[in-house]
């Protein structure tokens, strides 16, 4: 049964188009800003997360919030899902990858899609608070990776609070979606992508010379060239197909010992063939996958343009379930 044969998402007739879903929100959508509490933790290796902590003091349960690829806390679907979290009781953790939150990270390294020992940190950090009961994990697209990874690798020996877990637009198999993303018709998004990440290696090339060449950086337009020359070495990778075969979350997806939700849109633009994880979900008593025909990369819009999106009410309705 955890394969979800029919959605309940039903976009409007207008906007039926994974580009319009990826773009409009993105460009558009600015629901109320929690206020939130700054929070710097170290990390074991000397660098530094930066976390927004949103809570009414009395909560028992919490939810660590996982950005996507060059993204924030501040993000409208972080700020979205934190909201209509709050409302439903929750506390909530929107967690800055390294180097994502305004100031760059200590180290040579920075962030990657299978960095489970930061998602870690965090929730290592947050159940020092110990009234909580309950501990839910909510990825977008990168963050959702890492969070279906994290929980695969750990299988069984998850941490009982850790409650369920709730992910969108996830890239399940990373060499897939960096060949669908080099499409001549994602182009925009590559060039918005590649755009801060070649500024995030000029900026790490002055503070470590002797260490980041940036010779050809500015005529690379592609996931695979800037992972094989970046993204690999950087984090004691082999390549880029080492690190996309390594850090992709598909191969662990049948581990997974909780609850577990992953949505997919069949239109999103970023997502390779792969993404699609159907005969994992079959009969699986814990990772449930539903893929709606719509939805965008990190869509799913719903009452335009400020009210409450579909994936926030689903995210809800799976976590009372």
């Amino acid at each position: 049964m955890p394969l979800i044969r029919k959605s309940s998402y039903a976009p409007t007739t207008f906007f039926r188009n994974g580009h319009a879903h990826t773009i409009l929100p993105s460009a558009f959508r600015r629901p109320a800003i929690l206020p939130t509490e700054r929070i710097r933790i170290d990390t074991p290796d000397d660098d530094f997360l930066d976390l927004d902590y949103h809570t009414d003091g009395t909560s028992n349960k919490v939810a660590i919030l996982s950005h996507g690829l060059e993204g924030c806390s501040t993000q409208s679907y972080i700020q979205g899902m934190a909201k209509a979290l709050a409302n439903q009781g929750w506390d909530t953790v929107a967690w800055n990858f390294r180097g994502c939150s305004g100031e760059a990270n200590r180290l040579l390294r920075f962030y990657h899609s299978g960095a489970t020992e930061d998602l870690q940190a965090i929730i290592d950090h947050v159940l020092l608070t110990e009234r909580y009961e309950k501990v839910a994990l909510i990825g977008f697209s990168l963050g959702g990776n890492l969070t279906l990874k994290y929980l695969g690798d750990l299988g069984s020996s998850v941490d009982q609070r850790i409650y369920k877990s709730v992910t969108f637009s996830t890239p399940c198999d990373l060499e897939s979606c960096s060949y669908q993303l080099a499409k001549p018709a994602n182009r925009y998004y590559m060039w918005r992508f590649m755009r801060c990440l070649r500024l995030k290696m000029r900026n790490k090339a002055k503070r470590f010379p002797d260490k980041i060449d940036i010779t050809g950086l500015n005529n690379m337009h592609t996931f695979a060239e800037f992972d094989e020359h970046y993204t690999a070495p950087l984090h004691g990778f082999g390549g880029a197909m080492d690190y996309w075969t390594r850090s992709s979350c598909l191969p662990v997806l049948t581990e997974i010992r909780i609850p577990a939700l992953l949505v997919n849109a069949r239109n999103d633009p970023f997502l390779g063939a792969k993404c699609y994880p159907e005969k994992e979900a079959v009969d699986h008593p814990y990772f449930h996958f539903e893929a709606p025909d719509s939805g965008g990369h990190v869509g799913f819009m719903g009452t335009w343009p400020n009210g409450e999106y579909w994936s926030e009410t689903r995210t809800i309705e799976f976590l009372k379930s």
